[in-house]
């Protein structure tokens, strides 16, 4: 009778053989856990508390439109461009911009709503343990902070090489190399080292500073753009629409058809990658019924606006099949005696554009890293906010530290590829997440039409990505498109009036709903079935290495949490039974 009392008020990560006997009751806690939801007054005031002081309520509707600016205009335009063009897209890389921006403003609503409803800093995390369980939501944030730490390591190693360019110093001259090392993880870069902590300070003194210095940083960049579309236009000529370079290559302005252009915005979906970290500052937000909306969507907008000028001045100052996949901006002026200089001020520009988006993830990272403290499935120290400076202070030194080292090592063409398809993942949890949210009230309405609706839609989905990628065009491929899409918009139609919905939000909501978040849905299953194999793989894998975290630590810590008073053990099961003992309705 002692040791199973003892069993059940330890920790069990007390000793090594409570440890042990943990793992023999893995699957019953999983089953209690792993689907277990928490509510949104929950979220905002029993986790909240977690993490001590209030983070400081200091930013309005231009703060977020300034850091959503920041988050996205940096390196990734520089970078995806020339390569969609080049190789993907030809001129009419706009329209792939265009579609990627629609396809990031449809995400953005879907995170709008979430963040209205919930102001808090977890963003999608937060979003979907409300919604999916705790299990969902690990995933998910696991996902999302390793491709924020990733990027970030990527876009300091490329500030490297930016500075050089905007100075004329080799880039090779700023880093030294280790011929003891693996090749890709040799070249050591101390410059992108001593920026990470110099930005993770900034972070960690006060977000309102730092939402400052990105406004000023910000507007640098928005400068150098506003001059690369204006040398754009002046020296550009409208015959490089139509025209390539060498006449054996296909010309037009599709010269790839318009799988090309949807390769292109798979492609240069990176670019816009940013705009969720601003839905993380949510909790510091003064009104966030009218500042987030603004902030979010807004943000999305201009920065799509930004992106097609921009493209339309690589486009029209080289034919596509001329452009550098790996520096079109800066290679379009090289070429051209007296224009020199003017590669050196792009290098300038984008260097600004480097550390505002650098500054902007690594606080969108250090907030995702404090809401997962909360829950209890990471450590709480990673939850605590720093007394006097309002800023959760141990999750951002933690994260900066491991981003510095490995944007010490790892070369830059290693970091990018892990980003892209993480983070349409999440985009596409957080879709399905905003409809079942709006359909399904926890323990009174039936969870099965939504869910049939969404998973018969997602199949669908990916049968038409497969079609389009793998049945040669042509008359056959047009008509299993075609049936596609109208069994997709059936299951829409007959959902819409099937299913009423269960909730509508108290300020603002994802309009024309269910037919936005379906889009959305769509749209980030087509963009993930354009990227690589190998992309598939890494993702699998850290997919599967963030299961084994939450087997053998993550829902042990919770579930102590759990019989500690710390955490509810609520989740659909438990809630319909109390409803039926109870008969009073669960809060939504």
């Amino acid at each position: 009778m002692n040791q199973t009392h003892q069993e059940t008020s330890s920790s069990s990560f007390s000793t090594i053989p409570a440890y042990f006997r943990a793992l023999t009751q893995t699957p019953k806690r999983l089953a209690r856990r792993a689907i277990s939801v928490s509510t949104p007054f929950e979220e905002l005031s029993q986790f909240k508390s977690r993490s001590g002081p209030d983070m400081r309520r200091s930013l309005r509707w231009y703060d977020l439109v300034g850091l959503g600016i920041g988050g996205m205009v940096g390196a990734g335009v520089f970078v995806t461009a020339g390569k969609a063009s080049h190789s993907y897209a030809g001129p009419a890389v706009v329209l792939s911009y265009a579609i990627a921006g629609f396809c990031a403003l449809l995400s953005a609503f879907c995170y709008t709503e979430f963040a209205v409803d919930i102001p808090l800093a977890g963003g999608a995390f937060t979003y979907l343990r409300v919604t999916f369980g705790e299990f969902a939501a690990f995933l998910t944030g696991a996902n999302l902070v390793l491709d924020y730490v990733l990027s970030n390591a990527a876009v300091a190693r490329s500030f490297t090489a930016y500075l050089g360019t905007a100075i004329g110093v080799s880039t090779s001259k700023w880093r030294f190399t280790l011929s003891f090392l693996p090749k890709g993880f040799n070249e050591i870069d101390v410059i992108a080292v001593l920026v990470i902590l110099i930005i993770t300070l900034i972070i960690c003194y006060s977000t309102r500073e730092s939402s400052a210095v990105n406004m000023v940083l910000t507007a640098l960049h928005l400068l150098f753009i506003a001059f690369i579309v204006v040398m754009g236009f002046i020296k550009g000529d409208v015959k490089n629409f139509t025209n390539p370079e060498n006449p054996n290559h296909p010309g037009g302005f599709f010269p790839h058809g318009l799988t090309g252009v949807f390769n292109g915005a798979a492609l240069v979906y990176l670019s816009y990658i940013g705009y969720d970290a601003v839905s993380t500052m949510a909790e510091e937000v003064h009104n966030p019924v009218k500042d987030i909306p603004i902030g979010v969507s807004g943000s999305v907008i201009l920065v799509t606006f930004l992106y097609c000028l921009m493209s339309t001045s690589m486009s029209m100052l080289l034919p596509y099949d001329a452009i550098d996949p790996e520096a079109a901006f800066t290679g379009a002026f090289k070429a051209e005696k007296g224009w020199e200089w003017v590669s050196n001020v792009i290098g300038g520009g984008a260097s600004f554009g480097i550390l505002t988006s650098l500054m902007v993830a690594m606080l969108g990272q250090a907030r995702y890293m404090c809401v997962i403290g909360r829950s209890n499935v990471v450590p709480a120290w990673f939850a605590r906010v720093h007394p006097k400076t309002s800023t959760p202070v141990n999750a951002s030194a933690f994260l900066g530290i491991l981003t510095a080292a490995i944007a010490l090592f790892t070369d830059l063409d290693i970091l990018l590829n892990l980003v892209s398809i993480g983070t349409l993942f999440v985009f596409y949890m957080v879709a399905n997440a905003v409809v079942y949210r709006r359909y399904v009230a926890i323990g009174t309405t039936s969870p099965w039409p939504t869910l049939s609706f969404l998973c018969s839609f997602s199949v669908t989905s990916v049968l038409f990505t497969l079609i389009w990628h793998f049945v040669p065009s042509g008359k056959l491929q047009g008509v299993m498109l075609g049936v596609c899409a109208i069994i997709a918009i059936i299951f829409l139609r007959l959902f819409q009036c099937l299913v009423p919905q269960a909730r509508k939000p108290e300020f603002w909501g994802v309009p024309l709903m269910p037919w936005l978040p379906s889009m959305s849905i769509f749209l980030n299953i087509f963009l993930l079935g354009s990227l690589d194999g190998a992309s598939y793989i890494r993702f699998g894998f850290f997919s599967v290495l963030s299961v084994v975290v939450y087997v053998l630590y993550s829902v042990h810590a919770s579930f102590d949490a759990e019989r500690n008073g710390s955490l509810s053990p609520k989740n659909g099961m438990i809630v319909l039974k109390h409803q039926e003992i109870s008969g009073v309705r669960a809060p939504i």
